[in-house]
């Protein structure tokens, strides 16, 4: 195996090892972040742990994460968030994971999504596909927007960026559409299961380990410029088939926006 992806899964173990545990603990210590997001001691605790076995194992690597920010090398750093969906933790829903992703000169190269409460997990290395808890996974042959299953993130997201009118629109073309947001819509997309996946306002480390796992099943991830980076503050997951149609109709002019 890939020797990074081999640390990312050892990564993933540790996070699991104290994520779950502490899932619907009845003292779970949760605060408010400044930009209003909720943080719990899990937050922190796992990605203060992930921070020091890479500084033990693999001390030339930098870190960005979530909870504390950048430190180290840009050239080789891995892009982590301890908990993706706190505020499922929070309320006890268990679509939630540990995102582990690493870029060696701006190429991200090896990916993990660890879902412990859904006993799931996704993996990817850059040029050896992707893998759900074992098994090779691929996007859908969905050519039509009409007969694909649309994901998307929460409303208010979308109303802030003016893009609200556009989503509905998307959905109203589409066979199925479902808010599932986070990360597991996203991994939806590259086992197949849904076909499209969308979010207006978003970062990083919510992005980079999905973005390689979805391209490395077959699908295409931009952001909403069309521009394909982890960075870019929005993303789009397709099939690839439908990638264009839908990024056209989240661009088209709404006079109501």
């Amino acid at each position: 195996m890939n020797a990074d992806l081999a640390f990312a899964l050892e990564l993933a173990d540790l996070a699991d090892s104290l994520s779950l545990p502490r899932f619907r603990a009845a003292d779970l210590v949760v605060e408010t972040k400044p930009d209003m997001s909720p943080v719990t001691e899990v937050d922190r605790s796992v990605e203060q742990a992930l921070r020091d076995r890479i500084a033990r194992d693999r001390p030339a690597d930098g870190v960005v994460g979530e909870e504390f920010g950048a430190d180290g090398s840009e050239e080789a750093r891995w892009i982590i968030d301890p908990i993706d969906g706190t505020k499922n933790y929070v309320r006890g829903i268990p679509i939630w994971a540990t995102l582990i992703a690493f870029e060696r000169e701006g190429d991200l190269v090896a990916a993990v999504a660890s879902a412990p409460a859904m006993a799931r997990r996704w993996w990817a290395a850059k040029g050896t596909g992707a893998f759900a808890d074992g098994r090779p996974i691929a996007v859908s042959k969905v050519s039509r927007l009409e007969d694909a299953q649309v994901c998307y993130s929460g409303l208010g997201g979308w109303r802030r960026a003016g893009l609200r009118d556009n989503l509905i629109a998307l959905a109203d073309r589409s066979w199925r559409s479902r808010g599932f947001g986070d990360f597991w819509m996203h991994v939806l997309v590259a086992e197949g299961s849904a076909d499209v996946a969308t979010e207006p306002e978003v970062n990083l480390w919510d992005l980079a380990a999905v973005e390689l796992i979805v391209e490395e099943a077959g699908g295409r991830f931009t952001d909403l410029t069309g521009v394909s980076r982890p960075d870019g503050g929005s993303a789009l997951s397709t099939n690839g088939l439908l990638h264009e149609e839908v990024l056209a109709l989240l661009r088209e002019a709404s006079p109501t926006s």
